[in-house]
């Protein structure tokens, strides 16, 4: 298993609105960087990803899990971009503030600070660990 961090502005897509969809999941489209879209197609089923409230709240809300890899994104006419599948875990008891993970020195290397502006990036499992001791999950 390996894990991610998803991004989402939650005035477009927010983690209620992915707790609603419930079981079926949500398609996570709209990817047009070539970085993040190479980011999808290494995801496997079953990989977990913390969903992150970009812009408005810049913090880790919750967890979820793809449910199915890397397909042809239906909202891109020219067939060149992916998309996955995710369905809601949990929401965090206390949101993980990215102000908070910059203070923490262990996690100084994630591309959350090194690359701000990409919305699908590899968490490594000691950081994905640190985050969820944040945010009072064992």
């Amino acid at each position: 298993m390996k894990y991610w961090l998803l991004k989402s502005e939650p005035n477009v897509w927010s983690i209620d609105n992915q707790k609603k969809v419930g079981l079926k999941g949500a398609t996570w489209d709209g990817v047009r960087n070539y970085q993040a879209a190479n980011n999808l197609k290494k995801m496997s089923k079953g990989d977990l990803c913390f969903f992150y409230h970009s812009n408005i709240g810049k913090e880790i809300v919750g967890i979820v899990e793809v449910i199915k890899a890397a397909f042809i994104d239906p909202t891109d006419n020219k067939k060149k971009f992916v998309a996955i599948k995710v369905k809601f875990k949990k929401a965090l008891k206390k949101p993980v503030s990215l102000k908070n993970i910059k203070k923490d020195r262990n996690l100084s290397g994630l591309p959350l600070i090194k690359q701000s502006r990409l919305s699908v990036m590899p968490i490594d499992t000691k950081s994905w660990k640190i985050i969820l001791k944040m945010s009072n999950i064992n």
